[in-house]
């Protein structure tokens, strides 16, 4: 997976994996101590994955999967998911603070300690603020907050977290690239990091309280998790500046309480000699309660109403899965997934877009594990998934910008993925995979929140091979290498083309370390995404981007360590993302004109950072 950023940095990221341009987190479920990141029906984009309350100092490991395999993964995981655990304890409290050009400045606090017999208190607390190269300041100032109660012991365990995140910044959207070309914009010069609509930003909060509970005993273990989340976003764009109006800025805002609840439970069987069988049930329901709406505004300002809607839905998920392990050399992963989404829409400035709707999807799911012979399986995974649409669209039947007559789309579309592979470990110190797979989708139907209505997306193909390897031939030195290709294509032929918008062909990740090396230790990652079609005829195409970052850092003493970044260590004029639409600035034909629009990555960036403990 790549990740970039496109308009501001508390905004989520744009995700690439697999040959999909995941937008803001479709088809990628994400979840940080079991409660859901992803933001169905949202009000800037279906499936909205906002990873800024994630503070990366308290992450214990990450339980990262690819593909529509897993029976416990259900909506926006055709792709892939990832579980983001946190710690409970602390051996010791930490102060870290990171200084760097531009205005960047942020802080973390972390310490845990028992405050009674078997329980202890996690605290943590985040501050960032950034300006950014932006010609208009980004001025982001985010702020995030963590509380965890934790008790037990290894056999029953639980959990209580508080969670409050809040962040606003301006946003330079996408411009031009024929307006960098020419160097100026209405006699005033003009580069990569102005903007045209300087008004142009956000503000968002999200609170949550959560928890878990869980026991092990007799060969059976059980375990329970639930949450409740108030989020809320004011999100202001304008992406073709003055196509439509005076000026095109419109308004998404997004706000709703989110409930839900997952529990399972396994038991494991001893069947005879080398034989063991492991039975998992499993339920997951979540219920958001959302209004949401799309205003044109002019410099925040609201100018009037496309649509305003409250809408109520309900995924209700069952499952249950079986893994056998027949011998010492081959195992069997089998499961089938059931899910059902309800849907309660009530539009208030359309009442034909109101209405009731509901989808049924039924996911099985195999695996097959040859191995291991010397250091070497081979594996072999198929299954179908689901992605759900956007509730709005599952109702309406009237554009709400045009006024004309649209289809209604289905809740549910089924996806299929399959995939063989080998992980090794035959050459010393070194772990090595390599996959090749597919993934089919009935209809990549996407919810355009931009426009407010829903587009019926044509059924897609993607083929691809991965290649992951890991090196450790010593205590100082590591390296990762992986590299991936895909080919996507819509599967149908129409004479537009069948090439995938932002589908991105070839991605490497390098990352070559030098570790305790007296008190000094050292790294440089070199990522590369390759170009991808901006037309379905693949006649535009974007540029790919070669970024390399640098990273050392040196132990003062057991409890005092400083380091230092070098972001974008080349200095590249890279894209982050580009697209390919009609926009219109001031002096331009009223028609608009069409071209490539990009948001450019920052220039070499410099940070220092220190870290005490206590």
């Amino acid at each position: 997976m790549v990740v970039t950023q496109h308009s501001g940095d508390g905004k989520a990221n744009q995700y690439f994996l697999r040959g999909m341009n995941l937008d803001h987190g479709t088809d990628f479920a994400t979840t940080i101590n079991g409660v859901p990141i992803n933001m169905p029906t949202h009000a800037h984009g279906h499936g909205y994955s906002d990873l800024n309350i994630l503070i990366p100092e308290l992450v214990n490991r990450v339980e990262y999967r690819k593909g529509p395999y897993f029976a416990s993964e259900g909506d926006f995981s055709s792709a892939g998911s990832a579980n983001i655990i946190y710690r409970t304890k602390i051996d010791q409290p930490f102060v870290s603070m990171t200084l760097g050009q531009r205005g960047y400045v942020r802080g973390v606090a972390a310490g845990s300690r028992e405050i009674s017999d078997g329980v202890t208190l996690l605290t943590a607390v985040e501050r960032l603020n950034n300006d950014g190269p932006w010609t208009t300041p980004e001025g982001l100032r985010k702020l995030n907050a963590l509380f965890t109660l934790s008790g037990g012991s290894p056999r029953e365990s639980w959990s209580t977290s508080f969670s409050a995140y809040t962040a606003r910044w301006n946003s330079t959207d996408q411009v031009p690239q024929r307006l960098i070309d020419a160097g100026s914009y209405e006699g005033q010069p003009f580069g990569r990091f102005d903007s045209l609509d300087p008004s142009n930003g956000a503000t968002t909060s999200r609170i949550s309280l959560s928890g878990n509970w869980r026991r092990s005993e007799n060969n059976q273990l059980t375990a329970v998790q639930w949450y409740a989340i108030q989020y809320d976003l004011d999100l202001y764009s304008n992406f073709t500046y003055a196509l439509e109006r005076p000026t095109d800025q419109f308004a998404q805002k997004d706000h709703r309480t989110v409930l839900g609840a997952k529990a399972f439970r396994t038991w494991s069987f001893d069947l005879g000699p080398e034989r063991s069988m492991l039975n998992t049930l499993g339920i997951q329901v979540r219920q958001d309660q959302i209004r949401v709406g799309l205003y044109d505004t002019a410099q925040r300002q609201i100018q009037g109403t496309v649509r305003d809607d409250r809408v109520r839905q309900t995924m209700l998920g069952v499952y249950g899965q079986n893994e056998f392990n027949w011998s010492p050399w081959f195992r069997t992963i089998t499961g089938i997934r059931a899910d059902q989404l309800s849907a309660d829409v009530t539009s208030y400035t359309l009442a034909e877009n109101s209405g009731q709707a509901s989808a049924f999807k039924l996911s099985p799911k195999i695996s097959a594990i040859f191995g291991p012979w010397n250091k070497t399986e081979f594996f072999f995974n198929a299954g179908k998934g689901f992605h759900s649409n956007d509730a709005r669209g599952m109702t309406s039947r009237v554009d709400p910008k045009t006024g004309l007559p649209i289809d209604r789309v289905p809740g549910l579309v089924s996806s299929r993925g399959q995939e063989v592979g080998i992980k090794t470990e035959i050459v010393p110190h070194l772990q090595s995979a390599l996959a090749f797979w597919r993934l089919d989708f009935d209809s990549e139907l996407v919810y355009v929140g931009d426009a407010g209505n829903t587009e019926a997306g044509r059924p897609s193909k993607r083929t691809g091979i991965e290649w992951s390897n890991h090196w450790t031939p010593g205590d100082h030195f590591l390296m990762d290498v992986n590299l991936a290709w895909t080919k996507p294509r819509y599967a149908d032929n129409d004479p537009v083309g069948n090439h995938i918008v932002n589908a991105t062909q070839r991605v490497a990740n390098l990352t070559f370390a030098l570790r305790n090396l007296g008190p000094w230790s050292g790294s440089i990652g070199i990522r590369y995404i390759g170009s991808a079609p901006l037309i379905e005829d693949n006649s535009v195409r974007s540029t790919s981007s070669l970024t390399t970052n640098l990273r050392v850092s040196r132990k003062i003493s057991n409890d005092i360590t400083i380091a230092m970044d070098v972001l974008n260590l080349t200095d590249r004029k890279n894209n982050d993302i580009s697209y390919y639409y009609t926009s219109r600035v001031a002096g331009e034909p009223a028609s608009g004109i069409d071209g490539v629009h990009v948001h450019p990555a920052e220039p070499r960036t410099l940070r220092i950072s220190a870290r005490i403990q206590f």
